[in-house]
């Protein structure tokens, strides 16, 4: 799959994006004894939360290294989810798991959870830092960067791309993105509800898809797909989302104060190989999609644990370099049944023509049984077994 690689001189691994994805991987890499680095091209991190929740495989991913309590404190069960809008909801209390549900946790909080380990574990963080240039030789990879504007230098034995759709190390790696560009455009919105309707509640119709969601601090989430504003250049401000609520409830719902809004296209995308020598992917580098479920940083959980064991025992020397490989193949096969699911839930939301809608109802069906809800709900949760999924 890739040219034999010398056993590295370098006991670093460096780590491009402080995401949950790349502080994961940094702080499994450090428990192995590895010194970690991560460039991390912000000075500060984002207020808003783009995920909310953590699936049952994550939490067991982090139960694994005894570090869960943290996050159950922070968060909130919730024992069912959807699948691309549906009417009928994927139980997760039915699933067989030491996590039968979906934690709510706004991704503001695990982001910082994470970084708290990964800073405790020794976990070398430099923020301001944006990778310019990658060169890879037998045994060593070297990374430049430019931080408060001088350039620097880092040989390692690994590079990680974890640092989001636009990926810097994907581009210099020269790993192609295949997939679809955006054609479709969804939208965000944290604002107060003076009149908020059920929790969780969701409505989708051939004039546009809402689901509504409390957040921990009395906001709620404003979530969606509307026809009628399909620019691609189009920014979302307060009245256009009120005016949209109004269509499909009924009602403002008492909106107002928002604390961020914004649009989201529906790119799907998967890197046609999540190793190239020295240079490893993960998460949003190595995968995008439409953002239904928050999956995405599920995923890039997952796929950090799956890289990080396997990158220490390559740089110690316990394992071969086909262990990277190995990554590169399990991850990408998990990808691609990413991009079967949020292409999947992406049509159902978008549902308008008869065929469509006769395919979400034969889906409400589908969950509505037992095996039905197990194969579904085992998918979403991440819990399926076999090469997709990996065994950590």
């Amino acid at each position: 799959m890739t040219t034999p690689t010398a056993h590295p001189t370098s006991n670093t691994v460096v780590i491009v994006g402080a995401g949950p994805t790349g502080l994961w991987a940094a702080a499994e890499l450090a428990l192995a004894g590895v010194h970690a680095v991560i460039l991390e091209k912000r000075v500060e991190r984002s207020p808003h939360a783009r995920a909310l929740g953590m699936m049952p495989r994550t939490l067991e991913i982090l139960a694994l290294r005894d570090a869960v309590e943290p996050f159950l404190a922070a968060g909130r069960p919730v024992p069912a989810w959807h699948f691309g809008l549906l009417e009928q909801s994927v139980r997760f209390d039915t699933l067989t798991t030491q996590f039968p549900y979906m934690l709510l946790i706004p991704q503001t909080t695990t982001e910082a959870l994470l970084e708290q380990r990964a800073r405790g574990l020794g976990v070398d963080i430099r923020t301001g830092a944006e990778v310019t240039g990658l060169d890879q030789t037998d045994s060593t990879v070297t990374v430049t960067y430019l931080q408060a504007g001088r350039t620097h230098h880092l040989d390692a034995a690994l590079a990680v791309g974890s640092d989001g759709g636009r990926s810097a190390v994907r581009e210099l790696a020269g790993i192609p993105f295949e997939g679809e560009a955006s054609s479709a455009w969804g939208f965000v919105g944290d604002v107060h509800l003076d009149a908020p309707p059920a929790p969780g509640t969701r409505i989708v119709r051939p004039d546009g898809a809402l689901i509504v969601a409390p957040l921990p601090d009395g906001r709620h989430r404003l979530t969606g797909w509307d026809p009628e504003h399909q620019s691609a250049d189009e920014e979302l401000d307060l009245e256009t989302l009120r005016g949209f609520v109004q269509r499909m409830t009924g009602t403002d719902l008492g909106l107002r104060d928002p604390s961020w809004l914004s649009r989201f296209g529906d790119a799907n995308r998967l890197a046609a190989t999540f190793r190239r020598g020295r240079v490893l992917l993960a998460g949003d580098a190595a995968h995008i999609h439409w953002p239904t479920g928050g999956l995405g940083l599920n995923a890039g959980i997952q796929d950090a644990m799956g890289l990080g064991w396997r990158a220490a025992a390559f740089v110690r020397g316990s394992q071969p370099e086909n262990v990277l490989d190995d990554y590169a193949v399990e991850r990408r096969a998990f990808g691609e049944a990413l991009r079967t699911s949020t292409l999947t839930q992406s049509a159902l939301i978008r549902a308008a023509d008869p065929s469509a809608l006769a395919i979400r109802a034969t889906f409400n069906r589908l969950l509505a049984t037992p095996e039905g809800n197990a194969s579904i709900g085992n998918w979403l949760a991440g819990l399926d077994d076999g090469e997709v999924q990996g065994n950590y």
